[in-house]
């Protein structure tokens, strides 16, 4: 899987190219299919290829990341009075979960049965909760990066909550006795435009894989959450929901005053644009060729649609700056 300069492109969709090392255990724990797995696309189709897994896998990382940026974009654009612009972020923002994201989830089969989704969560959480956060408090204390090094332990305290709460849901979906959880209470953090807040370029790195697994938690968690909805299971739906919106209001936007990550109306098109341009000429282009290649003909046409998708954004978003000018 290839790499790019993440610093260089810090808040935009090309950010999302993660090597699989660099990802670490969270992009599988984030991204695999539950165990039970019963989507359509499963259910009427061969799976995709183990290439084409993971060209879905990067995807999801990128949609769900911009989804989240482009809300805080938006967020940011009222605040200078541009009203307009805002509405084309939270345009593009939508666009990116619930078609771009969600047809991703149907093709590589991350929704799965309650239980399967509740173990998937679990495992990511508590990925997140004993090793990825702690080491990356560890190294950012040694870096003397201590409000990244703080900010750090309090989210593993939050995963570890969040993985006993799915454990325990996970319990009463299997065994029909006791209770789920009461979802937790969401305190949104607003996040102005403004510089990095660590100097270190390892926290700095640190900073934007944490963003990228809160995205994608937050975009999964939506995702199991209307499923448990539909199946009737409320309080699941509910449990998942919420915890979609502690991921994204506090722990990603946390991270993102950290890093950095909204700078003024001008400047956040200005890296819409470059992540925008990446994924429509060259990213998905490349994942529509090795999915045809390898037989995969749906993945295939849903890369070549995103890449005609995220061209007409990139358009929209130059089109929105070069008006500011």
């Amino acid at each position: 899987m290839m790499r790019l300069a993440v610093r260089a492109l810090l808040g935009s969709a090309a950010t999302i190219a993660l090597s699989a090392p660099t990802y670490g255990a969270l992009a599988t724990a984030a991204i695999a299919a539950p165990t039970g797995t019963t989507t359509a696309a499963m259910a009427s189709a061969r799976p995709p290829g183990p290439q084409t897994r993971a060209d879905l896998a990067t995807a999801m990382r990128g949609e769900a990341f911009a989804n989240v940026s482009y809300r805080l974009y938006a967020e940011q654009a009222r605040r200078e009075g541009l009203s307009s612009v805002a509405d084309l972020f939270e345009r593009a923002a939508n666009i990116e979960l619930n078609e771009h994201f969600t047809k991703a989830a149907d093709l590589s089969g991350t929704v799965g049965d309650n239980a399967a989704n509740l173990r998937s969560a679990i495992s990511g959480e508590a990925y997140e909760a004993v090793t990825m956060y702690p080491r990356f408090a560890q190294q950012a204390r040694s870096a003397g990066d201590d409000n990244a090094a703080d900010r750090f332990s309090e989210i593993a305290h939050d995963e570890a909550s969040h993985r006993d709460a799915f454990r325990t849901a996970l319990g009463v979906v299997q065994t029909g006795r006791g209770t789920v959880p009461t979802a937790p209470q969401v305190h949104p953090v607003q996040v102005p435009a403004g510089t990095p807040k660590v100097g270190s370029e390892q926290t700095k790195t640190n900073l934007d894989t944490a963003m990228h697994g809160e995205a994608t938690a937050y975009a999964k968690y939506t995702l199991w959450g209307k499923h448990a909805n539909k199946e009737g299971n409320a309080d699941v739906g509910r449990l998942f929901t919420r915890n979609a919106d502690v991921e994204r209001q506090e722990h990603f936007a946390e991270e993102a005053d950290l890093a950095g990550l909204v700078g003024t109306t001008h400047q956040n098109l200005t890296k819409a644009i470059a992540g925008e341009r990446y994924e429509s000429t060259t990213m998905y282009p490349r994942f529509a060729e090795r999915a045809k290649a390898a037989g995969d003909t749906e993945a295939a046409r849903f890369f070549t649609h995103n890449a005609s998708d995220e061209a007409g954004h990139a358009n929209d978003f130059q089109q929105a700056k070069d008006a500011m000018r």
